[in-house]
């Protein structure tokens, strides 16, 4: 499923018009990254949790050349399954 898909979904069992189930995902992508931007985590009980991992700087190899290359710290989103989901897949 993509975004159109889960707008298709919130239309037909809503009664909201298009734009209308437009709005309510596009805030609620946009709520998710502004979060995950200041660093929070997000979760949706049941489902899965969004968080922000910091790594490091370190120095890695080019793979080609075998030279070092520094790598500057970072920050990386992760997603995390939860106990339900993994559930309703695995069965």
């Amino acid at each position: 499923m993509n975004k159109l898909g889960l707008v298709e979904a919130l239309k037909a069992q809503s009664g909201l018009t298009k734009n209308e189930a437009v709005a309510v995902v596009d805030v609620f992508f946009n709520e998710m990254l502004k979060a995950m931007a200041r660093g929070d985590r997000v979760e949706i009980r049941g489902l899965c949790s969004f968080y922000v991992k910091k790594y490091k700087a370190y120095t890695g190899r080019n793979p080609k050349t075998g030279e070092p290359v520094k790598i500057q710290a970072k920050r990386l989103p992760f997603f995390k399954c939860g106990k339900e989901l993994k559930e309703r897949v695995d069965h």
